[in-house]
């Protein structure tokens, strides 16, 4: 009805308005003007103090799909103090700051300049004195773009084999997170050990839950509360063993995991971390917005790291029944769906994944759903997730693409283009985990 499609194309507008403003309100620069400050040498975060005239030596590591936002973020309140370093992101710099090293690492999974940067931050870590200040920063993305495997016998093309057997084998970004640390050379504090005894400071614009920061990048400069028999657990639970190449199978048939440095281990001995941005960050920026719209805003994260079509339907089933109390509703969810690839994919991503299976589950409905990532980039896709509503399946079907079809191939991209409901805003230099945005009219 000429009506409804009205409102289903006013209530898209206002999804992605909403979304926009979340990445705005949530940018590096901004975190880093509230948590981030540096007057007459004295730099502060949080409530961490550094004199930075009295180290020998600033050196700074930058690496994640922030790190270029960060690294100049951080620079920029530095001014005339002397640092230089590191920086490894999945694309290139704007401009290219001065006294650094650059890499274009690999994601979602590694490459030859993720290697080479590793070997590079390693061998200037080792060098640092005592007297040295390390700041990481670190952002999500970091696992694939920076790497180092565990054994010499792991080559790139078995690490990049295991990476895909664990991004597709529906396991939560946790219990990726703690294979990928004992495999690694560089993860699970590594990179902490190598900086010993330097002091180090880790800044982080976290995509992962708010209680998880160990799994950030998979903890390079954390103490790792995963550890060798959890991993084998992870590996049976996902049947991991016969998806992995024979160098990393071995790892786990002949228990040679090596176990990664705890909380007592020295290398933390004079390491702090502040996180200055996060999901919860990006939702209340979401929920500003909603409410200046005059909806009804209501939160739940109880999905984070869901199978796509169970979280769906808890948050629809929500939704509905927070609409019998308010004439319109916003429901906000912050994290991560799983999506298990039982096929060869097509051009998507879970967020479009989550939104195509919405539009099956909402056709007819005043509901539209917006789920996108903050990095910009969902799955293989050039979007960063897509909008469906109650007509998404209508409109689909008279321009011939089938959603049924498109969900059992991961092939849901071509729909939500076709359709103009692609959220599509390039790679942000942020990362915040996903968004998913609900209302209901």
């Amino acid at each position: 009805m000429p009506g409804d499609a009205a409102q289903a194309a006013e209530m898209r507008v206002l999804l992605r308005e909403i979304f926009l403003h979340a990445l705005a309100e949530c940018s590096v620069e901004r975190a880093f003007e509230r948590h981030v400050f540096c007057e007459r040498g004295i730099l502060r975060v949080g409530n961490d103090l550094h004199d930075l005239k009295s180290y020998s030596r600033v050196f700074i590591v930058a690496f994640g799909k922030a790190a270029h936002s960060m690294a100049g973020a951080l620079t920029a309140r530095l001014g005339a103090i002397g640092a230089g370093g590191i920086i490894c992101a999945p694309v290139d710099p704007p401009a290219q700051l001065p006294g650094f090293r650059y890499f274009r690492g690999g994601h979602p999974t590694p490459n030859q300049d993720s290697l080479r940067a590793a070997e590079a931050i390693l061998r200037a870590l080792r060098g640092l004195p005592a007297s040295a200040l390390v700041i990481f920063l670190i952002s999500g993305g970091g696992s694939s773009l920076v790497e180092k495997p565990i054994s010499d016998e792991i080559s790139l093309a078995d690490l990049i084999e295991a990476y895909r057997a664990l991004m597709h084998s529906g396991a939560p970004i946790a219990e990726i997170n703690a294979i990928r640390k004992h495999l690694s050379a560089v993860k699970g504090g590594r990179m902490a050990q190598a900086a010993a005894p330097a002091q180090q400071l880790s800044i982080c614009v976290s995509d992962v839950p708010e209680n998880a920061l160990d799994s950030l990048a998979s903890g390079p400069t954390m103490p790792d509360m995963s550890t060798v028999e959890g991993c084998q657990k992870i590996a049976r639970q996902y049947d991991l063993l016969p998806r992995f190449p024979q160098s990393v199978r071995e790892l786990f048939e002949h228990d040679a995991l090596e176990e990664t440095p705890k909380e007592l281990d020295t290398a933390f001995a004079r390491s702090r971390w502040w996180k200055v941005l996060s999901n919860a960050d990006a939702q209340k920026a979401v929920a500003q917005r909603a409410a200046a719209a005059g909806v009804a805003v209501h939160t739940d994260n109880s999905c984070d790291d869901w199978d796509y079509r169970a979280a769906a339907d808890h948050l629809l089933a929500r939704l509905r029944e927070l609409r019998k109390g308010a004439a319109h509703v916003c429901l906000i969810s912050g994290g991560e769906v799983t999506v298990t690839i039982e096929s060869k994919a097509g051009v998507g991503g879970r967020n479009q994944q989550f939104a195509a299976y919405c539009a099956e589950k909402i056709a007819g409905e005043r509901i539209a759903v917006l789920s996108a990532g903050t990095d910009g980039i969902d799955g293989n896709s050039p979007a960063a997730g897509a909008i469906a509503d109650g007509t998404t399946l209508a409109r689909a079907q008279a321009a011939g693409p089938s959603v049924d079809e498109a969900l059992a191939a991961y092939d849901t991209y071509p729909i939500f283009q076709h359709l103009g409901d692609a959220v599509v805003t390039g790679p942000t230099g942020n990362n915040l985990r996903d968004l998913r945005i609900l209302l209901a009219y």
